[in-house]
Formats: structure tokens, C-alpha cells, sequence
């Protein structure tokens, strides 16, 4: 009896453990990849554009009314939102390759 009593939670765990492993986590596709294929942190606006081209996407400035807040403009990449202060890059933010992956939301338009 007592061995039954002990399996039970056991399959419960490997029945669970088989779903949750179907998800890729965003950040373990990022981590595979490396970060060498990303803007750094600093780099201004042109060479972002030169070493990646023209973005997919140039979302609406956000922020600059007031000192401060600086205004913050947002580049979509395919794989990658860039987020500039002014004309610097100050994040980087990997997009979902796609629906099965858990990541950020996309970006607010």
C-alpha cells in the first residue's frame, strides 16, 4: 500500500514534466544564439542602421514631455526590438520567433 502511495505523486510529476518541456522559453533561444547578433548597448542610431539595415518598423516616440523623460524611440527588427534614448541604444529585446515561444508582449503601438 505504501508503494502505491508513493508513485502516485511520482507519475503526477512526469505526466506534468512532459507538457511544461513542449515551451520554448524565449530567453533559451536567446541564450543559444549568443548575443554577438544584437545591437550593443551605446551604439547610436547609424550604426545600428548600417550593421542591420533599415528596421521592419519604426514605432511612435514615447516620452520628452518633460526633462525628465527622455523621449525613447523603438526600431522592430525581424529578431530584435531596439529601444534608443535620444539616438543611443539603451535595450535590446528579442522578439517571439513564434506562437509555442513565452516571452515579453509585443510592444505597445
Amino acid at each position: 500500500m505504501k508503494l502505491r502511495v508513493a508513485v502516485a505523486p511520482l507519475l503526477a510529476l512526469l505526466a506534468l514534466s512532459g507538457t511544461a518541456s513542449a515551451d520554448t522559453l524565449l530567453i533559451q533561444r536567446v541564450q543559444e544564439e549568443g548575443k554577438a547578433a544584437l545591437p550593443v548597448r551605446g551604439q547610436s542610431m547609424d550604426q545600428v542602421k548600417a550593421r542591420y539595415g533599415e528596421p521592419a518598423q519604426r514605432l511612435d516616440s514615447r516620452g520628452g514631455q518633460k526633462k525628465a523623460w527622455p523621449q525613447i524611440n523603438r526600431w522592430v527588427y525581424p529578431a530584435f526590438t531596439v529601444y534608443f534614448e535620444k539616438s543611443r541604444v539603451i535595450d535590446v529585446v528579442a522578439n517571439k520567433a513564434g506562437t509555442g515561444e513565452i516571452g515579453p508582449k509585443p510592444p505597445i503601438l
